[in-house]
């Protein structure tokens, strides 16, 4: 299977700028280390393809943001991880969570994530990171996230998010567009830009057809000129590490550790403590020594 990619552009006249990710090995990605049913692979691609389209807006290296779905439906709290290129990881409270599917046949993700909140947080290297939150439009990702572009940075978005599961649980296709206007756009590109929007109500399915990226970028942007910035690989990537994990349990305090350590002892477990990534499955084991305070 080819790599995900990104690719990136701005009309000719500063109106608006676009990215378009084909991300079908982000979500099988995703299948691996979450082992998700359909619904839940829907639902959590959506998001990935979401915060790697956002994190490639990004400006700095050290820059990172997440998204985070807190629904009150059956696939629980969802996260998704950007790095500035678009590299991402992810979580499904619920990856066993599916629902039959809507009338017209596809997947009902909007009833899995229910009614709930999304919180966008970025750290950009400039004090405490700025976090916004916002009620769920539709619990289908892709409103939601253009909503909050919205109301809470007054940014108008176009996006479009898909996600294709075959009959055997792998992802088929997946990708997502998003356009975004820029100060003082012109009132005929939005109004192009609108109507071009009717024609990408099914990523996923385009993808699936085999159409490129840059032919996707001429269906978003259709009669309004433009050019290609820049195309770069992204993938499902976890920055977890042994010793970050370390620093983080130190960073809970000496008394908090020793309890750590005295519960794992009182359930029979031993003095080692056992910490799963959930965004990647990795498993680190840890002693006292281990996690014993740093000179």
């Amino acid at each position: 299977m080819k790599n995900a990619s990104i690719l990136r552009g701005m009309t000719r006249d500063g109106s608006a700028r676009f990215a378009v990710l084909e991300s079908s090995a982000i979500v099988n990605a995703a299948i691996d280390v979450h082992h998700t049913a359909p619904t839940a692979t829907a639902a959590l691609g959506r998001l990935l393809g979401g915060a790697s389209l956002m994190g490639s807006l990004l400006k700095e290296k050290s820059d990172t943001l997440s998204l985070t779905v807190t629904g009150r439906g059956a696939l629980g709290k969802l996260i998704a991880v950007s790095d500035y290129m678009g590299n991402v990881r992810g979580y499904v409270q619920n990856p066993a969570a599916d629902l039959p599917l809507k009338e017209n046949g596809k997947l009902d993700v909007g009833g899995a994530v229910g009614a709930g909140t999304l919180t966008v947080s970025k750290d950009v290297g400039a004090g405490e990171p700025y976090s916004g939150t916002v009620p769920l439009v539709s619990g289908e990702i892709a409103e939601d996230i253009a909503s909050y572009f919205a109301a809470s940075e007054q940014t108008p978005t176009l996006l479009s998010l898909g996600v294709l599961v075959g009959v055997n649980g792998r992802c088929r296709a997946a990708g997502g567009v998003l356009v975004q206007l820029l100060p003082y756009a012109d009132g005929a590109v939005i109004d192009r830009l609108e109507k071009n929007a009717l024609s990408l109500s099914n990523i996923s399915g385009l993808f699936d057809h085999g159409l490129s990226k840059k032919e996707i970028a001429e269906i978003a942007l259709a009669d309004i000129p433009f050019d290609v910035f820049d195309e770069f690989d992204v993938a499902y990537r976890c920055s977890c590490g042994r010793e970050r994990i370390a620093a983080a349990i130190r960073s809970l305090g000496e008394k908090e550790v020793r309890t750590l350590f005295a519960e794992q002892k009182a359930e029979g477990k031993g003095e080692v403590l056992e910490v799963n990534c959930h965004f990647c499955g990795a498993r680190y084991l840890f002693t006292p020594q281990d996690l014993a305070p740093r000179s």
